[in-house]
């Protein structure tokens, strides 16, 4: 049909409204702090065949895969089949799914007796069962990892609100007021979208709603296709690694192939290292979203939807078997920090064909840090996501302390978590002085967190990167800094590795610390007015400064 360029912008953006309201009403309904606070989720409007529309602008890891991984449910169901009454969840890595704590429900949108659509909603969740509280560090495969749900429909009256679904998960957790309002919570974000879509279709007709639909993947196809002609064309390398898998002190590489040719990109990550045995693999549908949003972020700009029309243009190949497409069961708990380093070989690859639009390698990692607690046969899990420093770039310093760039998570405050935990106190939280890479811009500062255990029976797991190898600088810039975990106890101080798991005693300290991000452009043409702010702020020493800036010193 026709549209009128009226219809098609109202109705586009109030379809890009819904899943961002669905978004919010995510995260203001959830339990956890690493939903509530922390915002790890995100929930989308999909269109009948279970093509993503729009998203909601939370985490870009989970950016331009909830259709794709919707489609693993269309391949087992028959979508006509499906009533008002039904609803899929599945979080199986090996199913289309990224990790097992990242759960989905994808519930549709009916007008009459027409399936306009579905809304679905993903959120990290703080415990999934597994070997241990909240990470499972030590697990050698998915099965140690959590409960797998593969792609299944059930009923809501049947099989939730105290039906058999909804006890098996409650049955299988270790925080169950958390992980099941998480559920939820979810329930209510697709509820609210579905009801933002049959209100559009009751005001606008169903066929024009449909016709938008459509028509928004294609206007998100045709800006990215623009961005791409923009690039010069040509084949581009980049490699990165992890430090190592957690076994081995060997550093574990992925490399990128980039071949840009006219208006579409393939990205090749032949020749990366085979999977591990421990659970750095990433999921093929992690490394897509981590490619996907390197080059939307390098290549198009931000006020492009993200929806299926970006991954027309894209081609992403991943050989069976290496560590960004394991064999099953490989365990993949910890694909964000390999999957870090697809997105870092990537960026670097690309900053051959357009230095102007990338950045510097910034602290990349994701540090996930779990404090669990056993008390009177409850547990009481605390987890979070930690960043560090981004990367600087050509016109500007990396962002200070923030969560790394696939993550995105928020700030958990200190006063969120003291108000729900009672066996730690947070004790310090503060930036690191002399912790990013210098260069024309720097790259953003790291920080600190650290935690007085307050009672006995506590136990920290861990999983990081970035503790032996920092960031890499681009055109000149000095490299980032790197992290740690150390635990301070009776004068000693005992230092984890990046993978570990320990058990605390009271009054123990357990100090983490992030690293920053890489400079952009030789250090010797930063602005002398940058590094006096930088001294002023305490972000920068004077010793530190005469070290990097010789010719600031000679000025003195």
């Amino acid at each position: 049909m026709t549209l009128s360029a009226i219809d098609y912008a109202v109705i586009s953006q109030a379809v890009v409204a819904g899943a961002r309201e669905m978004g919010t009403k995510l995260i203001r309904s959830a339990y956890s702090t690493i939903l509530r606070e922390a915002r790890d989720g995100s929930a989308a409007i999909l269109d009948r065949d279970g093509y993503t529309v729009a998203q909601a602008e939370l985490i870009p890891m989970q950016l331009g895969t909830i259709g794709a991984i919707f489609q693993s449910c269309a391949e087992i169901y028959d979508l006509d089949e499906v009533t008002p009454d039904d609803f899929f969840v599945m979080n199986d890595s090996y199913s289309g799914g990224q990790h097992l704590q990242d759960v989905f429900f994808f519930h549709p949108i009916f007008v009459g007796d027409r399936r306009v659509g579905f809304a679905a909603s993903v959120a990290h969740h703080l415990d999934i069962g597994g070997g241990s509280p909240g990470l499972s560090p030590n697990a050698r495969d998915i099965h140690s990892e959590g409960l797998i749900i593969p792609p299944t429909k059930f009923s809501m009256t049947r099989d939730w609100n105290g039906g058999p679904l909804e006890r098996i998960l409650r049955a299988n957790v270790r925080a169950p007021l958390q992980t099941m309002g998480d559920f939820n919570a979810q329930i209510a974000a697709n509820r609210i979208g579905a009801r933002r879509i049959t209100e559009l279709c009751e005001r606008y007709g169903v066929e024009k709603v449909e016709a938008v639909m459509a028509e928004f993947q294609s206007y998100t196809e045709r800006r990215v296709r623009a961005g791409i002609a923009q690039a010069p064309d040509g084949v581009y390398y980049g490699e990165s690694a992890i430090d190592d898998d957690g076994i081995t002190d060997a550093p574990v590489f992925v490399r990128s192939k980039v071949t840009i040719k006219g208006d579409k990109i393939t990205v090749d990550y032949t020749g990366t290292d085979d999977q591990v045995v421990t659970n750095f693999n990433a999921p093929l549908a992690a490394t897509i979203s981590a490619t996907m949003s390197c080059v939307k972020s390098v290549l198009s700009a931000p006020d492009i939807p993200f929806n299926d029309g970006l991954c027309r243009s894209v081609d992403v190949i991943v050989p069976e078997g290496c560590i960004l497409n394991p064999r099953y069961p490989a365990p993949v708990r910890a694909r964000m920090n390999i999957c870090y380093r697809a997105f870092n070989a990537t960026m670097k690859a690309l900053a051959q064909a357009v230095p102007e639009q990338v950045i510097a390698g910034g602290y990349d990692a994701t540090t996930v840090a779990c404090l669990s607690w056993l008390n009177d046969g409850k547990y009481s899990v605390y987890l979070e996501v930690f960043g560090g420093g981004y990367g600087g770039a050509s016109d500007q310093n990396g962002c200070d302390a923030i969560d790394s760039p696939l993550a995105n998570c928020a700030n958990t405050p200190v006063e969120a978590v003291d108000q729900d935990y009672e066996f730690f106190r947070v004790e310090e939280y503060a930036l690191r002085t002399d912790s990013f890479g210098h260069g024309r811009h720097r790259g953003g500062t790291g920080f600190r967190r650290s935690f007085r255990i307050l009672k006995d029976r506590v136990t920290v797991a861990l999983y990081a990167d970035r503790f032996k190898q920092p960031a890499s600088g681009l055109f000149g810039g000095e490299d980032g800094t790197t992290g740690a975990c150390e635990i301070h106890r009776d004068g000693q101080v005992i230092a984890l590795t990046s993978k570990d798991m320990q058990d605390l005693k009271k009054d123990d300290l357990v100090v983490f610390s992030f690293g920053g991000g890489a400079g952009y452009g030789p250090a010797s043409e930063r602005a002398f007015e940058d590094i006096d702010d930088d001294i002023r702020q305490g972000l920068l020493s004077t010793q530190e400064a005469k070290r990097a800036y010789t010719d600031w010193a000679a000025n003195l």
